[in-house]
């Protein structure tokens, strides 16, 4: 995926990305009887809990009608006698008031025959205990598991068993599969070994600790391209399929759920469809023979994905688009169900074009589910957020309600397309495209914020998450997150919400007297506990104020906490809430930087710069009359790490090569740098040949 972020940034303001695989279910089985059952109705109900962890749990309902046909809906109802709460639910609709819940049916499944059954699923939430509930009522009747009004002891009886889902639950188990990661830039790798995209070999002990994190499902992108020979039979390696067959069988015996696919093919030779469909369209039916053949006997929980991100080169527009996408889509299904064995049912992905998620290209998956009709297809697509901010450019700096929005739009589109009819969505692929250089291009508390909200806004709209993770997150062989409290974000949010706010910094002037500082908090249905420095609370009252959403700090709290008042952070707080990780905020002490005259080239310009406790926010570049400079420019406002970038360490501020590249000869640019305490500076540089110039006036 590295290389290709670039190539597709353009075409991805409003693509969605995301990725996921299955784990193992550990079921608690809970099958209840209980009293009052009438005669002319009667239902048995099994609840189970397939699994359980740290604060949640996943729950699986089977309703069966022993009475008259059910036939215009119906609605079962139950208390927690826990605490427990519904987070999240599948093939049914579930709402609480406190401990009373009631699911109803959705539009596919309003009917239950005699005897008949359906099933619905749900993640759950707990504290303390998680007490199956012991009593079930379906449309008012009491579940007792006959149709007598007789009254019968209630009982309980509990089994543990390991076991798949059912099958045919496609949505059941997709939902087992959060959450995932992705194990990038190693398989996918487009040189002649995993390791040529700088990434070390697979080890087993990195999966294992990959699981311990708490991942239940792993995609691992795979690129047959080097590995293949040549027409007519385009034999993949018998070395290389045997290590990728020994990764996938060390995945499934950690318990994950795996999902493999022919992943950088798609823009290496697969593009070339439309132009060259016959050999394109045999080579990709040999790999998948291969591929099909190879894993036909391997466990259910192995998944197969048609291809990675599929795009077409020079084709006539949609039209052509979605015909070529769809034989390929349709190809690979008829050629891994012919296969046989465990592929026969074999849960199966299929992605949009460019796997993006706008309705136009959902509209066109969806023609294929329809003509394929067949109830184990999962769809994906991957996100990797609003453009401007998920690179820093047109002034995107900030997780504000244009960034917001395209997130909902996207899931949105999806959810009601897919998972409203029962069709399972698998975000491949998430993350931030500022990420392939380094997570620092998007400033902390926004991208925590970003984190925060995908999270949670997934669980809503039930779609399974895979996080992109091309060793930028997770050491390969250190085990260690390099940003702890990104990943803690994302942790949280596979189970709750957390509290957030304005911002995660509040910054003082040296140079002027300290004053009260206000964030506004974002409580996500969270409510405010306390200010903490450490593991000391500070004073409500005294130390801090909460109005509303308006947490301020005093300033004699922000006086006494920064000390020497030393440029830089001086204190760091945490704003705890009552569900979800707490909120970081430092209390820095600056003054507005300043910047000194330079010389240099356009392939090495630095700029003197002296922070002062401040940090880069973002920089615009224009000519006298007005008129944007350098790339992008349809924007003032340039790319934080590829027009120009910080060195805090260094004391300087580089100027890319990228930069001067679009800068017109001669010309002087006007710079504005503006910084995250709101201080701006204004500079100006002079280009002429390859030697820049560099003016404070």
């Amino acid at each position: 995926m590295a290389d290709m972020r670039d190539k597709l940034r353009k075409i991805r303001w409003r693509v969605g990305l995301l990725a996921t695989g299955m784990a193992s279910l550990l079921a608690g089985m809970g099958v209840v009887a209980v009293t009052d059952a009438q005669a002319a109705a009667g239902c048995r109900v099994v609840y189970s809990v397939p699994s359980q962890w740290q604060g949640g749990f996943s729950g699986s309902v089977s309703i069966t009608n022993l009475g008259d046909p059910i036939t215009n809906g119906w609605r079962l109802t139950w208390a927690f006698p826990s605490g427990q709460t519904v987070t999240q639910a599948w093939s049914a609709t579930v709402t609480a008031s406190g401990s009373q819940v009631t699911a109803t049916n959705v539009g596919y499944n309003a009917s239950i025959p005699t005897n008949g059954s359906v099933s619905f699923g749900f993640n759950g939430s707990w504290t303390g205990t998680n007490t199956n509930p012991s009593s079930f009522a379906l449309n008012g009747v009491t579940c007792t598991g006959d149709t007598t009004t007789t009254t019968s002891t209630t009982t309980t009886t509990t089994t543990t068993t390991t076991t798949n889902p059912p099958a045919g639950d496609a949505m059941a188990r997709v939902a087992e599969m959060q959450p995932g990661w992705n194990l990038g830039n190693s398989l996918d790798a487009t040189g002649a070994d995993e390791t040529s995209w700088g990434n070390p070999r697979i080890t087993e002990a990195l999966l294992d600790n990959v699981r311990a994190q708490g991942f239940k499902s792993i995609r691992i992108p795979v690129t047959w391209s080097a590995h293949q020979g040549g027409a007519p039979s385009y034999t993949i390696e018998a070395t290389y399929l045997a290590r990728v067959k020994e990764v996938v069988n060390w995945a499934l015996a950690d318990g994950f759920y795996v999902m493999i696919n022919i992943h950088h093919d798609s823009w290496q030779w697969i593009n070339a469809m439309p132009t060259d469909r016959t050999n394109v369209l045999a080579r990709y039916n040999a790999a998948w023979t291969q591929i099909a053949t190879a894993f036909r006997d391997a466990s259910p929980k192995l998944m197969l994905e048609s291809v990675n991100e599929p795009q077409f080169a020079n084709s006539s527009g949609d039209a052509q688009n979605a015909q070529l996408l769809n034989e390929l889509n349709t190809s690979f299904h008829r050629i891994v169900r012919g296969s046989g064995g465990n592929n026969a049912t074999r849960l199966l992905v299929l992605p949009t074009l460019h796997t993006s998620s706008e309705q136009a290209r959902v509209d066109e998956l969806v023609a294929t589910f329809n003509t394929l009709n067949d109830p184990n297809l999962i769809a994906t697509f991957h996100f990797y957020g609003y453009w401007p901010f998920s690179v820093n450019v047109a002034g995107g700096t900030k997780f504000d309600a244009a960034v917001q929005k395209d997130l909902t739009d996207s899931f949105d589109r999806v959810a009601n397309a897919f998972v409203a009819r029962g069709i399972p969505v698998i975000l491949g692929e998430y993350g931030l495209l500022g990420f392939d250089r380094h997570t620092g291009t998007i400033q902390q508390g926004e991208k925590l914020k970003f984190f925060e909200f995908l999270g949670h806004y997934a669980r809503t709209k039930k779609i399974t998450t895979m996080l992109w993770d091309n060793g930028q997150h997770f050491g390969r062989t250190s085990y260690q997150w390099s940003d702890p409290e990104l990943i803690a974000q994302i942790k949280s949010s596979w189970t709750t919400r957390s509290g957030t706010a304005s911002s995660d910094q509040v910054f003082s002037a040296k140079s002027s007297a300290i004053t009260a500082k206000t964030l506004t908090l974002n409580l996500n249905g969270t409510s405010f506990v306390g200010l903490r420095q450490g593991s000391t609370d500070l004073v409500r009252g005294t130390d801090y104020t909460v109005s509303g959403d308006q947490l301020t700090i005093t300033a004699s709290a922000i006086t006494r906490l920064s000390g020497s008042r030393a440029y830089g952070t001086n204190a760091t707080l945490s704003a705890r809430f009552s569900a979800g990780v707490p909120w970081r905020i430092n209390l820095v002490t600056y003054d507005k930087p300043v910047l000194q005259n330079a010389t240099g080239t356009t392939s090495a310009f630095a700029i003197p710069t002296q922070f002062r406790g401040d940090q880069l926010a973002t920089m615009e570049a224009k000519y006298a009359d007005g008129s944007n400079a350098g790339p992008h420019n349809w924007t003032s406002y340039k790319e934080f790490d590829v027009a120009f970038a910080p060195d805090y360490a260094a004391s300087t501020t580089t100027l890319k090569p990228e930069f001067f590249a679009e800068v017109t000869d001669g010309s002087r640019v006007t710079l504005t740098f503006h910084y995250w305490s709101g201080a701006t500076v204004t500079y100006y540089v002079t280009k002429s040949g390859t030697s820049v110039t560099g003016t404070l006036s």
